[in-house]
């Protein structure tokens, strides 16, 4: 085996030109392995950190701005050892001297070049064609959108779209279209739509499809011309030779890609007829330590535009860089249509070339539906499909591509009304090919422990691109699990049989308001630190009580307990609650002399608001006196339940705000503060597309725009980050505020103990549609009931510390010792940056040496003088 580059000795510059989506899988596969020591610089023509085309219809169709398609996070290119060059174009590539010449003149040497340039859109060599747009870019789907808008003012009337070529993406882009509100009509060379991956029969069926939708065609025939109109320039029509001209405001042309091979053909590299560069079975060039990957590598003189074959080839190079041999064996050119509402993928040999092949067909013209599984003439080996109308079948047969059948063809067409065949895939079959995951390596992780869908992703890879294999690999981890002989509990606990959600629905309908009910009618035992607080929350939820009464006092968590969170000395912190971190001066110094008289140490959180460090147990009440006084109330920071409502500034100041978003935030924080549920929720609203009160990473995100409120749910930041998808958009505030009604309590009725929205939201069956039909179009028909349960926990709230200070029994519960009323002053500061904070174990034994910080402390006895019996401290779970 050759020797790796990357030495421990040496570290080895890689330049990579080009900034897409087969760079951004190249630097994930050379950083992540431990051997390699590697220099990254890329260069990135576009201004964007890579992001993820196949999801460019988002871009389109989303909120102006909101829409993040950065692939991963972008966290790779926050690795020290990469340079992302943004915006910097690569001019010319020497070879010879190993060399890249930058637009902005610089020259960077490199020891391997990868070039990943990928392709451009194809554009019309017809009159007029430089008026048309193409579809290819953030850049041009922003175009495509301004010129949709600039059309509607300019007319006052719907603008008229067409879109040249049929295939995958310009049937996006007629989609998208429509939803912005403007015409759409397609025109195609062929009789039929997308004729690249379907035979004719699938693709008339799919004609018929997307005629129902409202999109005209004009099929067999190739335009002409881009008409302009005399008078003003305007884009006026699409015109052809034999038939009647078609009338046009905008043209969008998506009619193939060209592969970017000219600055690797300005070198000497070797290039293909038909473009793209020449690589070799190691995605080698001609010319030495020169690569190439994606869109812009010539495979058996062709290049395709697809993700599995793009990430294939980036880490192919990656292993050869590391001294392997691995090796590109061609393209994988299954194609599965995203277009809302029409289902269509097709795999394999589709049109049944093969020789002596059989074709087992199911068709509906009607119904546009259209179903076709190609195999041998034996029948038992898959070689390809065809699927319109109902893509069912493409999920489980695809991974099978090549392998037997375990039953008849027929069986899998399951618009016939058959059940398919039960089996199992083999360990080696592909089923997600978008990041070349094999079914054996899923079976490691599920068997290794990993038992749910979204650890199961994140472990695998499989199913975090293009998700088109999500059924399958939630199908493969139920065999599994079930092979094993492990059923899958929903039970909370030992204690308790049932699930979180089913123990919801049941207290709820039995009314029950205490543990000992509870555990009385559901459970055994005693309980654990498992189930009493789930139960505590239940109960809170749906009482709305006084948290630690009626018997449920002992059941919660330490924080809930004392209302406050414990900090490592023992001591608490405070944090009133500031709605949207819209706060009055006079509050402001409220909080600053509450801080100075109990020698708080106090920060600025980034939920927006002063938290205030090293208050004793016994001091709490004293200090939540002064703040609820002062018109403050819990911030309730310490319980399962919303924890803030960020916002900017919006419309009251900024000159970019179109709506006000602090006036929504304050509305949603104080209609939803002290709401308890299985997990902490955050909230963020943003006054436009600006975000910047980070909308995407809440629970519940609000992004103003000029139509209204865009309502986003189920992200979250922490240990794994998530963002929020769009639910529903363009709403008015009290519409908004119904459906996150509906959104909160649906999540706290149905939830698993201590799942976050994300992983909730994930796992529903259907995900965030599932989310959107429940609240949106109520397909569940319990919107009212959920509005109602919201409607009287806004009723019956009540601030807890308010509630706390009104009860002397109450009270006791704050005292630092169980027979004593006296303080706990034992704890240890020191000074840092002006305030206390708590000394370490080395600190302390430094200043009882003599030779370390002043230690502000108070008696370390834990006996007073005098007294006749130890002080016994009071600490949570006591």
């Amino acid at each position: 085996m050759p020797r790796s580059p990357f030495s421990p000795q040496s570290p080895q510059h890689v330049v990579v030109v080009g900034g897409g989506p087969a760079a951004h899988r190249f630097a994930e596969a050379v950083l992540s392995a431990e051997d390699h020591h590697v220099r990254l610089t890329v260069f990135a023509d576009e201004p964007w950190v890579p992001y993820d085309r196949v999801q460019l219809s988002k871009a389109l169709t989303g909120p102006a701005g909101a829409v993040d398609l950065t692939l991963g996070g972008g966290t790779v290119w926050q690795d020290p050892r990469v340079d992302l060059r943004l915006g910097v174009k690569a001019r010319e590539i020497d070879p010879a001297a190993r060399t890249v010449t930058a637009a902005d003149g610089t020259v960077t040497g490199y020891d391997e070049l990868v070039l990943a340039t990928g392709s451009d859109a194809a554009r019309l060599d017809v009159p007029g064609a430089h008026h048309a747009f193409v579809y290819r870019t953030l850049d041009d789907v922003a175009g495509i959108r301004a010129e949709v808008e600039r059309l509607r003012s300019l007319y006052g009337r719907t603008p008229r779209g067409v879109v040249i070529g049929g295939g995958l993406l310009g049937l996006e882009a007629a989609g998208g279209l429509q939803e912005l509100g403007a015409e759409a009509t397609v025109v195609h060379s062929r009789k039929w739509l997308m004729n690249a991956q379907l035979d004719e029969g699938a693709g008339r069926s799919l004609n018929a499809l997307i005629a129902a939708r409202g999109v005209r065609l004009h099929l067999g025939e190739r335009p002409s011309g881009v008409g302009l109109r005399k008078s003003d320039g305007e884009v006026c029509a699409v015109e052809f030779r034999d038939s009647a001209d078609l009338e046009a405001d905008l043209v969008i042309v998506a009619t193939g890609i060209r592969a970017r091979d000219r600055l690797a053909f300005n070198a000497g590299v070797e290039t293909a007829p038909r473009g793209g560069v020449v690589i070799d079975e190691a995605c080698r060039t001609s010319a030495e330590r020169v690569w190439a990957i994606g869109e812009v590598a010539s495979w058996n003189g062709e290049c395709l535009g697809l993700v599995a074959p793009a990430n294939t080839m980036a880490e192919i190079v990656a292993d050869r860089l590391a001294g392997g041999r691995s090796t590109f064996d061609g393209f994988d050119t299954a194609t599965k249509l995203k277009l809302s509402g029409v289902d269509v993928a097709s795999f394999g040999d589709a049109y049944g070339e093969t020789e002596d092949c059989l074709e087992v067909v199911y068709a509906d013209p009607a119904r546009g539906m259209y179903q076709k599984v190609v195999v041998t003439q034996d029948a038992r080996t898959l070689l390809g499909g065809v699927f319109v109308g109902d893509a069912e079948p493409y999920n489980a047969l695809r991974p099978l591509l090549g392998r037997e059948l375990p039953g008849e063809p027929g069986a899998y067409l399951s618009a016939s009304g058959a059940d398919a065949p039960a089996g199992d895939l083999p360990d080696d079959a592909v089923i997600c090919s978008c990041n070349n995951v094999t079914t054996g390596a899923v079976r490691e992780q599920i068997s290794c422990g990993v038992h749910e869908i979204g650890e199961l992703k994140t472990c695998s890879r499989a199913g975090t691109q293009c998700g088109s294999c999500l059924p399958m690999l939630k199908k493969t981890l139920d065999l599994e699990l079930a092979k094993a002989g492990v059923e899958v509990s929903r039970a909370l606990c030992e204690h308790f049989e049932l699930s979180r959600a089913e123990l919801f629905e049941a207290v709820r309908a039995l009314d029950l308001s205490s543990w000992d009910e509870v555990v009385a009618r559901f459970g055994t035992g005693l309980g654990c630190d498992i189930c009493k607080p789930v139960v505590a929350s239940v109960l809170a939820s749906q009482r709305d009580e006084y948290v630690l009464d009626a018997g449920r006092g002992a059941l919660q968590d330490t924080n809930d307990r004392a209302l406050a969170n414990m900090q490592k000395d023992g001591t608490y912190s405070v944090v009133p609650r500031v709605p949207a971190g819209e706060i009055t001066p006079e509050k402001l110094i409220v909080l600053g002399e509450v801080a100075r008289r109990y020698g708080l140490y106090t920060k600025i959180t980034g939920a927006l608001r002063v938290d205030m460090f090293g208050a004793r147990l016994e001091q709490l009440p004293e200090i939540w006196r002064e703040l609820v006084d002062a018109g403050f109330e819990s911030g309730q920071a310490y319980g399962k339940a919303l924890r803030n409502v960020k916002s900017c500034v919006g419309s009251t100041w900024c000159r970019y705000g179109v709506q006000d978003s602090v006036g929504m935030a304050v509305r949603l924080e104080l209609r939803y503060r002290g709401l308890r549920s299985p997990h902490k929720f955050k909230m963020g609203v943003s006054g436009c597309a600006r975000e910047c009160a980070e909308a995407r990473g809440k629970d519940v995100g609000i992004i103003s725009t000029t139509d209204g409120w865009n309502l986003y749910t189920g992200g979250n930041g922490g240990a794994n980050p998530a963002h929020a998808q769009l639910l529903a958009q363009g709403l008015d505030d009290e519409t908004l505020v119904r459906y996150i009604d509906r959104y909160l309590m649906y999540y706290i009725r149905t939830a698993d103990r201590m799942q976050r929205t994300a992983r909730w939201q994930e796992e529903l069956d259907g995900g965030i549609d599932h989310a959107r039909a429940v609240v949106v179009e109520d397909s569940l028909g319990i919107g009212e009931e959920l509005e109602a349960a919201m409607a009287r926990h806004v009723d019956r709230y009540e601030d807890e510390w308010a509630a706390t200070l009104k009860d002397p029994e109450r009270l006791r519960r704050f005292r630092s010792f169980v027979n004593d009323a006296a303080p706990d002053d034992s704890q240890d500061y020191v000074l840092e940056r002006g305030q206390r904070r708590p000394a370490t174990d080395a600190e302390r034994a430094a200043a009882e040496a003599g030779d370390g910080p002043v230690l502000l402390t108070g008696p370390r006895i834990p006996v007073r003088e005098g007294a006749a019996t130890p002080r016994v401290l009071m600490r949570p779970g006591s």
